[in-house]
């Protein structure tokens, strides 16, 4: 059997999955702390046709390890255009690293930092989830002008002068292929521990997606086109065997 099938095949079946990462990406263009994913290529898992053939893999499974597919996606870290909003409370991060926060499901992690006071004083997600200090501890800021410093020092003026009452956590991972995505813009470490980030907090602005509407727009078009040319090529192939199969092997 020809290998241009294999060919054609595995490429249709990378390009149909990387026409959903791409339209994942431009769909969250807007998305405040977005980070758009990117496709890397494997060869194809065969199953156990490695071992049909005393000798190694089967003819079938060189063929069909000789191309690639795509083998899943990984994070781009790369920043995004900072935005400013003149709100105290929103924060950005100007370099690697994330804020943490609590919910429900455990620590998350999030470029996202429009952040707003609760009624009882905490530092909190539009969700209303505790954003963690340098220890993963809550914060919580008293009534009065605040301020960030680059590094996350907090400090509110009062009637009675400044005072410093936290430090929001800034956090990296030695590893960054340990996060995964969940929803649009937090992520999960599935439970390893973070180290110290090295990004400066911006007072005052938020991070918008480093994806942009134009470049992700482009992305999409591509794979489209390149689906589409693999799905034309699988059916020359197949065109190809019907006739083989009606007309030369009645020959035989």
């Amino acid at each position: 059997m020809d290998s241009g099938l294999y060919a054609a095949y595995t490429g249709l079946l990378a390009r149909t999955q990387a026409l959903d990462t791409a339209a994942n990406n431009l769909a969250n263009a807007g998305t405040t702390g977005f980070r758009a994913q990117r496709d890397y290529f494997s060869g194809v898992l065969t199953g156990g046709m490695d071992q049909e053939s005393s000798a190694g893999a089967s003819q079938v499974g060189q063929s069909v390890n000789d191309f690639g597919v795509l083998g899943g996606n990984l994070l781009d870290m790369g920043q995004g255009e900072l935005t400013a909003t003149g709100d105290p409370l929103d924060f950005a991060l100007q370099g690697q690293g994330f804020f943490a926060i609590q919910t429900a499901n455990g620590i998350r992690y999030t470029r996202d930092g429009s952040f707003r006071r609760s009624a009882a004083g905490l530092l909190e997600t539009s969700a209303g989830e505790p954003v963690l200090d340098v220890n993963q501890q809550s914060i919580t800021i008293p009534s009065g002008a605040v301020h960030v410093g680059p590094d996350g020092s907090i400090s509110v003026t009062t009637q009675n002068g400044n005072a410093i009452v936290g430090q929001v956590g800034v956090f990296d991972f030695s590893d960054r292929s340990v996060l995964e995505a969940e929803g649009t813009n937090r992520f999960s470490a599935g439970g390893v521990k973070p180290v110290a980030g090295a990004a400066t907090l911006v007072q005052g602005s938020v991070e918008g997606s480093n994806e942009d509407a134009i470049h992700g727009t482009m992305q999409l078009v591509l794979v489209q086109r390149q689906a589409e040319m693999m799905q034309k090529a699988l059916s020359v192939f197949d065109t190809s065997f019907d006739k083989v199969a009606a007309e030369d092997l009645p020959r035989v």
